[in-house]
């Protein structure tokens, strides 16, 4: 820090420089991100709020009730509008949260939990944190979890399953209502990480597409994480964890008796309430309607590339569930296909299971940019 300070014009000169060193969404270049534009008017909200701390809620009684609504029309939209949860930062906070109450509301000495191999790397750093023995189950020919090999994996010291709704690599969706079976008949935590999925999947099926159920409606499931930063379009960061009832939240709490709310259950302490007030801005703005046009929009710029790819002889790993593209070149290694992609000017993303080019097809991506990207896929073979 300099003795004497800057200008503001200096300041915002200098933040501009850095500032162009960043991609854009809305260049249409940032293909293998599950982020977006947010909507401009919760931009907007989100400013406004700037200053409001949920970790003290009592002195923010207006954003703390934003907050319980936001909890409320996810949990509805989830099956379940007396859920319980928090807006947090992403779906890592929330799935670390979800662990934790499984944890917490288990006897075991030696506590594991059971996710796919296709789960998100939060789940590692929930082991890690939480000391939990991380236990992968096989995928099937599908690349969806193997309920086989999840059954195969429980035991006394099993406090959790994990499936997941939408998968970070390939956007496949488990077989939740099997995984619900299993863990309901066992007396196990049931997490559902739809992180991705939770703002897509229940507006496709309201337009005709047949997924499977993955969420409330099923009576095994005890959490999901959804994330509103992503399909939400709501600002960066904005995560919710929901639980079906209030009991996971209290096998959380402690006490925070300087406060204005004397116990508190999220891993933060001061946690802004920006993200909630600018969630529900986007929500009430949206509507289910809005959310049903925008889920089928990035389903068509989908199956444009998907017609594409396949159209140039690239060779797609599965048929997309939701809006994520993975695909391979004939004959050049995707980690090296990536490379001459980003040289182009294309942030892609290498998935690891299978190796493949990985697009999310996010609501930043337009049809005419993928005109382009296919254009420079083609000089590739």
């Amino acid at each position: 820090m300099d003795e004497k300070g800057l200008s503001r014009e200096e300041v915002l000169r200098l933040l501009e420089e850095y500032r162009k060193q960043d991609m854009s969404y809305s260049s249409g270049r940032i293909l293998g991100s599950m982020c977006t534009c947010s909507h401009p008017l919760a931009r907007e909200v989100y400013c406004s709020f700037l200053e409001s701390n949920l970790g003290d809620p009592g002195l923010f009684r207006g954003t703390r009730d934003l907050e319980s609504r936001v909890i409320g029309m996810l949990g509805a939209l989830m099956g379940n509008a007396d859920a319980r949860g928090h807006i947090v930062t992403g779906g890592t906070e929330a799935n670390l949260m979800a662990m934790r109450a499984a944890r917490n509301m288990s006897e075991t000495k030696k506590p594991e939990i059971i996710v796919p191999r296709s789960a998100h790397f939060s789940f590692r750093k929930a082991a890690d944190i939480l000391r939990l023995e991380l236990r992968e189950a096989e995928l099937d020919d599908n690349y969806r979890v193997d309920t086989s090999s999840v059954s195969d994996l429980i035991s006394d010291d099993t406090v959790a399953v994990v499936g997941v709704a939408g998968t970070t690599e390939l956007g496949m969706i488990d077989p939740i209502p099997e995984l619900s079976e299993i863990c309901l008949e066992e007396g196990i935590h049931l997490h559902v990480d739809a992180a991705f999925g939770g703002f897509i999947i229940p507006f496709l099926r309201e337009a005709g597409y047949e997924l499977p159920e993955f969420d409330f409606r099923l009576p095994g499931v005890s959490s999901i994480t959804v994330d509103p930063h992503k399909m939400g379009l709501a600002p960066i960061p904005s995560g919710c964890i929901l639980f079906r009832d209030e009991s996971s939240l209290d096998a959380m709490s402690i006490d925070t008796p300087y406060l204005t709310e004397k116990q508190q259950s999220t891993i933060v302490g001061t946690r802004t309430g920006a993200s909630a007030a600018a969630t529900w801005a986007v929500m009430k703005h949206m509507g289910r309607e809005g959310y049903r046009k925008l889920a089928l929009k990035v389903m068509g710029v989908t199956f444009k590339l998907l017609e594409g790819l396949r159209g140039l002889g690239y060779i797609p790993v599965t048929e997309p569930e939701l809006n994520i593209v993975a695909f391979n070149h004939p004959s050049i290694p995707p980690g090296e296909l990536a490379g001459l992609l980003e040289s182009r000017g294309w942030a892609v993303s290498v998935a690891s299971c299978p190796p493949a080019i990985r697009v999310v097809l996010m609501p930043h991506i337009r049809e005419e940019h993928i005109e382009i990207f296919l254009g420079d896929l083609e000089g590739l073979i």
